[in-house]
């Protein structure tokens, strides 16, 4: 605004000339000569002066009060229609003002300013009768497991008549600010339009033009609205897709409503928006009117592109017009397009971690960080099809229909690889909701040394048929996805198509450079914890020198899975010494970490004897596990063992001392040394003069998860496990020998057998047996073995005296239980008898005489792996067995000779045995086997 004159008019005729005059000097005379008219005037001009000023300063002080938001454009379209209307009062020369003030005259209505563009084509359909049957087909399908899994999918009506936070209609309405992002589109117009006309009032509107070209187009039309609530924000630098989330950062609104510049929503929306997002189930949810269903597998395991062309798998566009696709239910999507609804505080989960482009993909990776981050979903509302107030975009129908938006090659590309990228740490698409997986192993390294040493293991359950596994690293710059590849002999194409394979967390992209372990603990548990859900893996393989961070993630992340993944941490030294774990069933792998077997040792005063099985025990592979020790000694325990007790260092897992006030004697000692403390509770008991091979705990694992805790080919008849193979057949009086190997070479020479005599000499007890053992024992013991109602057939145990084993051998052969044993070349075992003077060896009342050869065995002292049948443990329903004379009998076989005894604690009929509470050991009832 200017301001010029007119040289023809007269100086006395304008305010400047009225006042030149009257200062350049003229007389008083000449003065008092002036006409009343002139005198008048000034006076006039003079008020005029001091009334416009009170006006300023009324003005001025009112906009300098701190009740008032500046940040809102003022309104003075009131004054400037009074101005207009005072204008002849204030000059009564009504020329003279359109020659002094050359006004920009004011924008007085939108419609002076507004462009509107009309979108003309003709709605696309679909003339391919099979892909709008393949995806309807899918639509449905993807609709009733939601229907089942979602706790139904309701309609808009129903949606409506849901209890929501806000009351739209009384005191508790929501503050929302709408963010209507523009470039090029000529529709701002219409979107203020719709937002003058909702039926909730909106509490602001920014209206955001990164890098326009339109920019001065956009402002005018903002400015023309003259609406306080409507501000402008511009940048000559272009934001791109990600600005306008950064500016929803800023706002102290309840809710946010992000718009793209081709939607025009109906009257209604934001009332419908405001009220589902206050219900209790999608409180915690952003809400839009598109969305997308990501790709699902191929048959040939592989993820098509989301534009894949004729392809069912390539996932959905909701609501799709072009194959009759609309949405008449709530439906969640992977991701929502052209508009999205969530509450200021969902926002910034948008920035937790570092997109995988600023070029693209905001939907996707809005979506992708509030289920990862905050359990939020994402949700395509219904709509009313006859009343188009009730859409999210009433106008521009070009939104809605996949066919004819118009999206470039390479642009495609990166949208693939991003939500590849999302699926592959953790995003749970529809797709993996819908096919939940199972697989047996995920391996999990954070560097590419951890790469290396899982390597063997992974490759063997890969190679194992039946057996699923997968690895992921770390990514960033602890261990790229290419690095690992390398490490593993793989094509580096692994680490781009899109197959599970190997998965990169890219860990570096949550916050670059870091000395905190926050940023770590939470990529590693955040992606963890949906790979797991993903996948369901029975087990989490990773190094147990592992950075304690990354371990204590795995552990929240296994523990968050309601499947019961188990974590397993291996030390380097012992990934090779378990490659038969991919050998399990795929049922028994869940159960790896469930049972705990104790070391219970049974000493006195064989110091030497004792400090050998304590260094053999030391040096054994124990793989992770924790395995708690415990030292029985009796009354006379020498000082030596004492010392060496209290010295002794067992860095596996707790270390317990026990002694007795009054000596007890061997069966006391042995019997009373352990008693389970839970059905997963085994005990190993040891006398001092065995010395185990470093690859017992292996087999006693190995063995318990083939044939104990396979729901699904388990043995029940099995009560312990040997790690002794015997030379002699020890129940019959002439003490024959006895070759496993050679007896066994018609099936195998090496394979593993069951047979009904227990083990003394280095054996693994199961706890409900064990329970079982100890009432049969007290209802049975007897000083004088004469009594003893149990005369097995040809068997010396009949009279033996003070022997638990004795009780033990009567419990089995009346029920039928049994023991596994080791068979390997040359009676190779896992542990030995050393035959050393003691309670039984030497004593002055024991008239058989030992000879060492027939009873200490060699040690295993190499993986026994290669020597099983096959390498690995045979089936259970193959494993040939053995009544207590060494014959070979069927398990049933066994049980009928135990019935037909006929001398068990409960009377049962030659077709029955006694069953018994496991929990309590106590008999029950007489049962039919």
């Amino acid at each position: 605004m200017g301001l010029a004159r007119n040289p023809n008019i007269r100086s006395g005729d304008s305010l400047e000339g009225m006042l030149s005059e009257y200062m350049g000097g003229k007389t008083a005379k000449n003065m008092m000569r002036s006409s009343p008219k002139s005198s008048t005037k000034l006076v006039t001009v003079l008020t005029c002066l001091q009334f416009c000023f009170a006006v300023y300063a009324t003005f001025l002080l009112y906009y300098m009060s701190p009740s008032v938001d500046l940040r809102s454009k003022p309104d003075f379209t009131w004054a400037t229609r009074i101005a207009q209307s005072w204008k002849h009062f204030i000059i009564s020369s009504p020329h003279v003002v359109s020659h002094v003030v050359q006004l920009k005259q004011p924008i007085s209505s939108p419609s002076d300013v507004c462009e509107y563009e009309k979108i003309d084509f003709e709605q696309k359909r679909s003339n391919d009768d099979v892909m709008i049957k393949l995806k309807n087909e899918f639509y449905r399908e993807l609709r009733e497991f939601q229907k089942k899994n979602l706790g139904g999918t309701e309609t808009l009506s129903e949606l409506m008549s849901m209890r929501s936070k806000w009351d739209l209609r009384g005191p508790n309405k929501p503050k929302i600010t709408v963010i209507l992002n523009h470039f090029k589109r000529k529709t701002l117009c219409s979107q203020l339009d719709s937002l003058h006309s909702q039926t909730l009032p909106f509490h602001n509107a920014w209206v955001v033009a990164f890098g326009s070209p339109n920019e001065e187009s956009l402002k005018r039309i903002v400015d023309s609205y003259n609406d306080s609530r409507i501000s402008f924000i511009s940048s000559t630098y272009d934001f791109k897709y990600y600005g306008r989330f950064q500016m929803a950062l800023q706002t102290e609104a309840d809710l946010v409503y992000i718009v793209d510049d081709d939607m025009i929503p109906g009257k209604k929306m934001l009332q419908i928006l405001a009220h589902v997002a206050g219900t209790d189930k999608y409180k915690n949810s952003v809400l839009g009117s598109i969305g997308r269903i990501l790709p699902f597998r191929q048959k040939d395991f592989i993820f098509p592109s989301y534009r894949k062309f004729r392809s069912k798998e390539a996932g959905l566009y909701l609501p799709d017009p072009a194959y009759n696709i609309t949405v008449d239910r709530i439906v969640q999507a992977d991701f929502l397009s052209s508009s999205w609804f969530l509450s200021a505080e969902l926002v910034k989960t948008l920035f937790i971690e570092t997109p995988f482009t600023f070029m693209t993909g905001e939907d996707l990776h809005l979506s992708y960080q509030l289920q990862k981050y905050r359990n939020a979903g994402s949700f395509v509302l219904p709509v009313d099809p006859n009343d188009k107030e009730t859409w999210g975009d009433s106008e521009h129908r070009l939104a809605y229909v996949s066919e004819t938006t118009v999206i470039f090659k390479d642009t495609v590309q990166v949208r693939d690889d991003q939500w590849w990228k999302a699926l592959s740490t953790g995003y749970i698409t529809q797709w993996a909701a819908m096919n939940p997986q199972k697989i047996d192993a995920l391996f999990y390294a954070h560097s590419v040394d951890e790469v290396t040493a899982l390597a063997p293991l992974l490759e063997k359950f890969r190679s194992t048929v039946g057996k699923k596994a997968y690895i992921v690293v770390s990514g960033g710059s602890f261990c790229p996805c290419e690095d690992a590849a390398a490490a593993l002999k793989w094509p580096k194409i692994v680490c781009t198509e899109r197959r599970f394979k190997i998965m990169d967390l890219g860990v570096g992209a949550l916050s670059g450079i870091s000395n905190s372990e926050v940023p770590i603990v939470q990529a590693v548990y955040a992606s963890m914890k949906g790979l797991i859900k993903i996948h369901n893996p029975s087990l989490v393989i990773t190094v147990a020198d592992a950075d304690s961070n990354v371990i204590k993630a795995l552990k929240m992340a296994t523990e968050a899975n309601t499947n019961s993944s188990n974590l397993v941490l291996l030390p380097r030294s012992s990934v090779a010494k378990v490659l038969w774990m991919a050998d399990l069933r795929s049922t028994a792998l869940p159960n790896w970490n469930r049972m705990t077997l104790s070391v219970n040792i049974i000493t006195q005063n064989r110091a030497n004897s004792l400090a050998r099985l304590l260094k053999a025990l030391s040096d054994s592979y124990y793989i992770g596990d924790q395995v708690p020790i415990t030292f029985n000694m009796d009354s006379k325990v020498d000082e030596a063992t004492i010392k060496l007790v209290n010295s002794f260092n067992w860095p596996h897992g707790p270390k317990t001392l026990r002694r007795r006030i009054i000596q007890g004697g061997l069966i006391r000692a042995v019997s009373e040394s352990w008693y389970p403390s839970s059905d997963d509770d085994f005990g190993l008991l040891l006398e001092d003069d065995i010395e185990v091979s470093p690859y017992y705990y292996l087999w006693i694992k190995y063995a318990l998860l083939a044939y104990h805790y396979d729901p699904q080919k388990s043995l029940p008849e099995l009560s312990s496990i040997s790690l002794y193979t015997p030379r002699l057949v020890e129940v019959v009086k002439e003490r024959p020998k006895w070759n496993a190997t050679e007896f066994f070479k018609h099936i195998h020479p090496n394979t593993p057998y069951l047979h009904q005599l227990p083990c003394s000499w280095g054996a693994v007890f199961f706890p409900k047996q064990w329970k079982e053992f100890y009432v049969y024992m007290n209802t049975r013991f007897t000083e004088d073995p004469k009594q003893n109602p149990v005369q097995i057939p040809k068997s010396r145990t009949n009279g033996w005296q003070a022997s638990w084993k004795k009780f033990l051998i009567d419990m089995m052969y009346l029920r039928g239980y049994v023991s596994l044993y080791p068979n390997f070349p040359n009676q190779m075992s896992f542990s030995t008898n050393h035959m050393e003077p003691g309670a039984h060896i030497a004593a002055k009342n024991n008239v058989v005489k030992h000879n060492k050869e027939d009873f200490e065995v060699p040690l295993l002292k190499e993986d026994f792996k290669n020597l099983l049948p096959n390498g690995k443990m045979p089936p259970a329903a193959k494993l040939p067995s053995l009544n207590l004379f060494n014959q070979p009998v069927s398990l049933k076989g066994l049980k009928t000779a135990g019935a037909k005894l006929g001398s068990d604690v409960l009377k049962c009929s030659p077709a029955e045995i006694v069953s018994v509470h496991h929990d309590t050991g106590l008999p029950s009832h007489c049962a039919k086997f």
